[in-house]
């Protein structure tokens, strides 16, 4: 049994606390928040390295986030007035015959969207969730370095920190990682390890002087394709996608543009020569759409980021005493903005985790459970949406149907949850609960046959045939019965696909060769 030391609440003696966060960043601030709601009396602590959050990537949110955002932890209007409403996905495919944004086929939505997301700065939405964890009861060490900790499973954990007041020793029942991807006590404990199957890298900035996508002036040069979509591209998640990459535009509210690529290495690669920022310039303008767009802009020096081996799993996520929230906990793929996802669900779960053990409801059943909710959810996450995308994404035929798919049986499975049965079903991750079976098991089979499909097409030269001049005007979805007709609709359209092209992979291993050789060069 996880069985609590001493009463439910620990001694008020200073330096203890039922729970101490290290990181006050989103996924600290928001399992402090968490916690309170569920248990007002519990003491809690958060440590957090920075005097003031710096700038971060401009960051999405997606359907369940963004009710996580609005309804668990209570920001609409700061979301609203702070950060922008986005208009869903958008996605830009080109070829050797597409000489700008107007001649690339295009998929996305005709209107605006029906359920809400945001494009989030994320230096000042974690701030306002800092500042609000603060006013709900947690005290704040800021700025504090960890120095050292030291596991105690069942008893009390330790943790030194330094900071302006001095050394200091805080004793703790729980302690909770929400350090990201450094992931102080995953890696510190040896649960972190890197996913060799999906070697994928990213490099980002922010820029100034982007072409809005909504100005007068795109408009008058392209009057037909600014005229074909009634709701609003600036505000999407808009990509611009190449063979083996995608890559990422997000508007900020104070006009930057968040732009990165993140790329399969085993496809493709950063142009050789120059700084970060050049090559992050030279790899985006081998699309015709990007040249156009970034005609006047500027990266911001000393705001350009490059990582590589992105993805990483964890081999436990919590043990007595201990839990891993947010990033800390795994990490697979920026596409489709799962980060926030991921980050709902597990500090959801640390919450009630942590709230059971301390009125003296938990049980080392429910610890075990935890494991295997979160670790399932990762690979079944990973086998499903992400393995080998990278050998179709770009081709604008094929991520059609996925893109349909995808979001179909996301909403069917996974966004229906909260919407329709509550906020409690957020303690349970994507793919952990019954109703997600069946959806996980229809994605990971099309996406598998996809990604086979795309690599014959890289080898007959036939991929990326559809890239110039296709539009597909997407409706967006809606939480009502039609929508399963619509996602049937779509598995129609893939049936139709493999009768007509799947004999061309068959035979051919559904397992990603280690490249299309040699590694493609930024190319389209």
């Amino acid at each position: 049994m996880i069985s609590p030391s001493g009463s439910a609440e620990m001694t008020r003696d200073a330096g203890r606390f039922d729970v101490c966060i290290i990181g006050g960043a989103l996924s600290g601030s928001a399992t402090a928040l968490q916690l309170l709601q569920r248990r007002p009396g519990l003491r809690v602590c958060m440590v957090e390295k920075s005097a003031a959050f710096s700038r971060r990537v401009g960051e999405s949110t997606v359907e369940i986030s963004s009710y996580f955002l609005d309804r668990i932890l209570g920001l609409t209007q700061h979301l609203n007035e702070k950060h922008l409403v986005k208009q869903g996905l958008r996605f830009h495919f080109t070829n050797e015959e597409v000489s700008g944004i107007a001649e690339c086929s295009e998929l996305g939505p005709k209107y605006h969207v029906r359920l809400p997301g945001y494009q989030v700065d994320r230096a000042i939405l974690d701030e306002e969730l800092l500042h609000r964890a603060a006013a709900a009861g947690t005290e704040i060490r800021r700025p504090a370095r960890v120095s050292s900790y030291a596991l105690n499973p069942g008893g009390e954990q330790t943790v030194e920190i330094e900071s302006d007041r001095g050394p200091e020793t805080i004793r703790c029942r729980w302690l909770v990682d929400a350090t990201g991807i450094r992931s102080l006590v995953g890696r510190g404990e040896d649960w972190i390890t890197p996913n060799p199957e999906h070697p994928i890298a990213s490099v980002w900035s922010r820029w100034r002087g982007v072409r809005n996508w909504n100005d007068r002036e795109l408009a008058r040069e392209h009057p037909a394709w600014a005229g074909r979509c009634f709701g609003t591209r600036f505000t999407a998640t808009n990509h611009l996608v190449g063979k083996g990459w995608w890559s990422w535009w997000i508007p900020l509210s104070d006009g930057d543009v968040s732009i990165g690529v993140v790329f399969d290495q085993r496809l493709t690669d950063l142009p050789d020569g120059g700084s970060i920022g050049e090559k992050l310039r030279h790899f985006l303008e081998r699309h015709a759409g990007a040249r156009e767009l970034l005609k006047d802009a500027v990266w911001t020096e000393g705001d350009v980021h490059l990582r590589r081996n992105l993805a990483y799993s964890a081999r436990q996520v919590a043990a007595d005493g201990v839990v891993l929230v947010g990033d800390a906990a795994g990490f697979i793929d920026p596409f489709y903005s799962p980060g926030m996802d991921w980050i709902t669900y597990t500090t959801a779960a640390a919450a009630k985790l942590i709230a059971d053990e301390r009125s003296g409801s938990g049980g080392a059943a429910e610890l075990e459970a935890h494991n295997q909710r979160f670790l399932q959810s990762y690979r079944w996450w990973f086998e499903g949406i992400y393995r080998d995308k990278y050998y179709y994404m770009g081709d604008y035929e094929l991520m059609c149907l996925a893109f349909r798919l995808d979001l179909g049986l996301y909403y069917l499975g996974i966004v229906s949850q909260p919407f329709l049965r509550g906020p409690e079903t957020l303690i349970c991750p994507a793919f952990g609960h019954r109703q997600s079976r069946l959806p996980f098991r229809l994605i990971r089979h099309y996406n598998r046959r996809l990604a086979a499909i795309g690599r014959a097409r890289m080898h007959s030269g036939r991929w990326g045939r559809h890239n110039h001049g296709r539009y597909f005007p997407f409706i967006s979805y809606e939480l009502r019965p039609s929508l399963g007709l619509r996602v049937l609709g779509a598995l129609l359209a893939y049936l139709g696909l493999e009768i007509r092209e799947g004999w061309r992979s068959w035979g051919r291993s559904e397992t990603a060769e280690t490249a299309v050789s040699p590694p493609l060069r930024a190319g389209p």
